[in-house]
């Protein structure tokens, strides 16, 4: 019966570092993807020794395997409480809503304003690049300023320059207006 609540607890710690280690590649954090891939190494081994080592009942590879999905409900919620990166978040307007574009540029959010042609009449569209950990305080803004409003939300692999990065320099935090 240890063998099997070890089981359990060792699926349940591994899945989470394999989502982390993967995720660290994705950014091109290799020292850190490096470093989880060692230690989910560690634990896979470890784990599947128990496994093959005991009788190899049913309830053991059941066990292992409800550990593996139980471990990647965990690994989900982790990476989306660590949100590491940016996202850009393309927002369509039936107006120029300037109150908003004010507020989000007050607030530090680098906000680019497009005008263009929809069906009926002229869109809006702003383009926000933020730290993927704001990213709920922006749609928040949107959405109480233009509940209306139609977003997308996406993750940029790669960026150079622009009035994000300089802000960062300059203040701590977006939020501190």
């Amino acid at each position: 019966m240890n063998d099997i609540i070890l089981i359990f607890l060792l699926q349940i710690v591994l899945v989470p570092v394999l989502s982390l280690r993967i995720i660290f590649v994705v950014k091109g954090m290799n020292i850190l993807a490096s470093l989880f891939g060692f230690l989910e190494a560690l634990i896979y081994v470890f784990g599947l020794s128990i496994v093959f080592s005991g009788d190899q009942t049913v309830a053991a590879m059941l066990v292992y395997a409800l550990g593996f999905g139980i471990g990647i409900l965990i690994g989900g919620v982790i990476e989306e409480k660590l949100a590491i990166g940016y996202t850009t978040l393309t927002v369509n307007l039936l107006s120029r809503n300037t109150e908003l574009i004010t507020l989000l540029r007050d607030r530090g959010y680098g906000v680019t304003v497009f005008e263009g042609m929809g069906k009926d009449s002229i869109r809006y569209q702003l383009q926000i690049l933020t730290k993927r950990n704001l990213e709920d305080d922006v749609i928040n803004l949107i959405e109480q300023h233009e509940p209306h409003a139609f977003f997308i939300a996406y993750e940029p692999r790669r960026f150079k320059g622009g009035y994000l990065l300089k802000s960062m320099k300059k203040s701590k935090s977006p939020m501190q207006n």
